[in-house]
């Protein structure tokens, strides 16, 4: 009963350190492969385009991913219809071949800051689509691609 106590207690500090996250998503990619023309996308609607915002990328890899690094390109749709293209690469492995980020037996949770103190706009719902840059038809050894944003302090 203790130990049940303790974990709602840890549980609930975690909810709470939490606070500021807006939107978590993630998208599970195929095991065969991220095929290059794949998208993951995500929606979530924006109540107060004033306020500030910090966009971040989060990345689970395999073990196995052949890369120390994985080039994205996103697109930021608004609710007028309006593209935002844009292009990034983050890194996952050391120089040494050590994967960054946490992990879990064999899979490696990175968050990546995308952009810092984004205004939208308008109110609405804003969609975002991720792809895969590295060129490859299948890129294998990712595990799910997720996009979460909080509002600034």
């Amino acid at each position: 009963m203790k130990n049940i106590f303790n974990g709602i207690i840890v549980l609930l500090a975690l909810v709470a350190c939490d606070s500021n996250r807006l939107y978590e998503e993630y998208k599970t990619i195929d095991p065969a492969g991220w095929h290059k023309d794949s998208i993951a996308s995500f929606e979530l609607e924006i109540s107060e385009p004033g306020q500030g915002y910090n966009l971040y990328i989060n990345i689970r890899n395999q073990g196995n991913y052949p890369n120390s690094n994985i080039w994205l390109f996103l697109e930021v749709e608004s609710p007028q219809g309006q593209m935002l293209t844009d292009t990034v690469e983050y890194i996952l492995a050391e120089k040494s071949g050590q994967w960054r980020g946490s992990g879990i037996g064999d899979l490696f949770d990175n968050q990546f800051s995308y952009r810092q103190n984004v205004r939208f706009e308008n109110p609405g719902k804003y969609q975002f689509f991720i792809r895969q840059g590295m060129r490859a038809e299948q890129l294998k050894g990712i595990h799910d691609i997720g996009l979460r944003i909080e509002k600034q302090n």
